[in-house]
């Protein structure tokens, strides 16, 4: 999978709401593939159901963006995220921002890459 799409909210300074929104994803049984927080409190949700997940999270007056960012597996050894940014940036593509995680001792880790354009950069790095 490439190219996947990414919610984003932006959440109050105070104690538990983070935990209502997943509260409200996981009362509609919709599981969170990766997840960004990051101040002021911008949090970044690829869930596997994101059309679902936005409309829920609206109707509980979330405000919820949208946008097509790459989500890929890679290997987890040193020089992976090299390989993918290398070939991002070979293609003249800025990277937004990134976040990934990897179980120490686990063959692969997960990626997302928020780019301009998500198509050009998957297509570029051969995703």
């Amino acid at each position: 999978m490439a190219i996947r799409t990414e919610l984003t909210l932006r959440l109050q300074n105070s104690p538990g709401m983070l935990a209502r929104v997943c509260q409200v994803i996981a009362n509609e049984r919709i599981n969170i593939v990766a997840m960004n927080l990051a101040s002021p409190l911008v949090v970044r949700l690829v869930v596997d159901n994101p059309v679902h997940a936005a409309a829920v999270l609206r109707e509980h007056h979330y405000q919820v963006e949208e946008r097509d960012v790459i989500y890929t597996a890679t290997s987890n050894d040193p020089g992976a995220l090299l390989r993918i940014t290398r070939l991002i940036a070979d293609a003249g593509i800025n990277v937004e921002y990134l976040y990934a995680t990897a179980l120490e001792g686990q063959p692969m880790a997960s990626v997302v890459v928020g780019v301009p354009d998500a198509e050009r950069a998957s297509s570029a790095a051969g995703l």
